[in-house]
């Protein structure tokens, strides 16, 4: 991957437990354009709040991010330890501090270990020349099983420039975002505000489309920064590098959040859950994730069985309008039910045998308009108790 002007780099400061890096560094050698989007939760960690406020000035040059510890629910003295880590890395680097933008994933409720973290940032800061994209996928992971990352080139004015990007995540996944954080990058020349659109745009129909467990967290950040180190003509929206650069920025975060769908904790499916023929997208969307959030259904698809009775359940919580005796439901090519009854035939067998797959898509139609929406999600297994019980220790 050739990305131009940033550098990476992560250490081990053994901020929950010695073993492995834990603290991580973006820097953008150029002053980069940026958008944010953070957790609609109203306990908001120090970091959240530091780099809500910072985000507003549009540009930012570095990013530090620790695993570990949240630093949520940590009062005064959490957003002080916040502040002073941020000032740290800009004295390091010689930028202003307010370019400095802070994330924290880990326990709540824990302040941050300070001493740790002002030893971990020399060493931080001088191993950016050697540091790669791939170990700081690595350090912001918790319960996570694998590093994801994903990238996509594309060209402006018959330049090239690259997206790239790197996610954590695997419990407390639910909109709006979830316990990930999400930290997207490009060497691209792009106008600020059609930045900010193209990523809410291409937030809402990843990040904001899976469920693992219907929790979301204190931390959840998704970052973007365009430093147009690539020295392309500036994209601005209406043109068709705008149209090119916001498609290639969805395939990034949308195979970021399937990434983190498929590491849910304890997860053994790979669900997606398509609604279709609903009165608005709107509907379709709430529908569609009724069932996504159902432990009973989740549960069911950990159990392989065809229990479509409890996903028409969900669909008729869910708030959006529907008609029993008009909606249809598949897994996969197998029909289940019509007009809101059992379809008959061989479909529990046949329905069976799609759940034993690892991934599989389960399509509901409401026959009642043009609506339509995919969310994705995973099942409900008996580790994602083990997992969750067992997470501070």
């Amino acid at each position: 991957m050739n990305i131009k002007g940033f550098k990476f780099s992560a250490v081990e400061a053994a901020i929950k437990k010695p073993g492995r890096r834990d603290l991580a560094l973006i820097f953008s050698e150029l002053p980069a354009v940026a958008a944010a989007v953070f957790t609609t939760n109203q306990v908001k960690a120090a970091p959240v709040l530091l780099s809500m406020e910072r985000v507003k000035n549009g540009q930012l040059q570095a990013m530090v991010v620790n695993s570990g510890n949240a630093n949520a629910c940590t009062g005064i003295q959490g957003m002080a330890d916040a502040r002073e880590t941020s000032r740290l890395v800009a004295e390091g680097l010689g930028i202003p501090e307010e370019t400095v933008f802070v994330a924290s994933t880990g326990v709540i409720g824990q302040p941050l270990p300070m001493e740790r973290v002002r030893k971990g940032i020399p060493p931080l800061i001088e191993g950016l020349a050697a540091g790669t994209l791939e170990q700081l996928a690595q350090a912001i992971m918790t319960t996570d099983t694998f590093a994801k990352m994903e990238s996509r080139s594309g060209v402006a004015g018959g330049t090239g420039y690259t997206i790239a990007g790197v996610a954590k995540g695997a419990g407390m996944i639910m909109p709006n975002m979830a316990t990930m954080l999400a930290f997207i990058i490009t060497d691209a020349a792009v106008e600020p505000a059609f930045l900010a659109k193209a990523f809410r745009d291409a937030v809402e129909a990843s990040f904001n489309v899976i469920s693992v467990d219907g929790d979301t967290s204190t931390n959840d950040t998704a970052l973007l920064m365009a430093n147009g180190a690539a020295a392309n003509p500036l994209i601005r929206e209406g043109s068709a590098a705008a149209s090119s650069f916001a498609g290639l920025l969805s395939e990034v975060l949308l195979a970021l959040a399937k990434q983190i769908v498929k590491d849910g904790e304890g997860a053994t499916k790979f669900v997606k859950i398509v609604v279709r023929g609903a009165s608005s997208n709107g509907d379709a969307k709430r529908a569609a994730m009724a069932i996504a959030n159902s432990q009973l259904v989740k549960t069911a698809f950990f159990g392989q069985d065809a229990n479509w009775g409890r996903i028409l359940a969900a669909v008729g919580y869910s708030g959006a309008q529907i008609d029993p005796d008009r909606t249809a439901l598949w897994f996969d090519e197998v029909q289940m039910a019509k007009n809101g009854m059992f379809a008959g035939g061989n479909a529990e067998a046949e329905g069976s045998a799609v759940l034993k797959q690892p991934e599989f898509t389960v399509t509901v139609d409401l026959q009642l308009g043009e609506g339509q929406a995919a969310v994705y999600t995973s099942d409900l297994s008996y580790d994602y108790v083990k997992i969750n019980a067992d997470y501070r220790t």
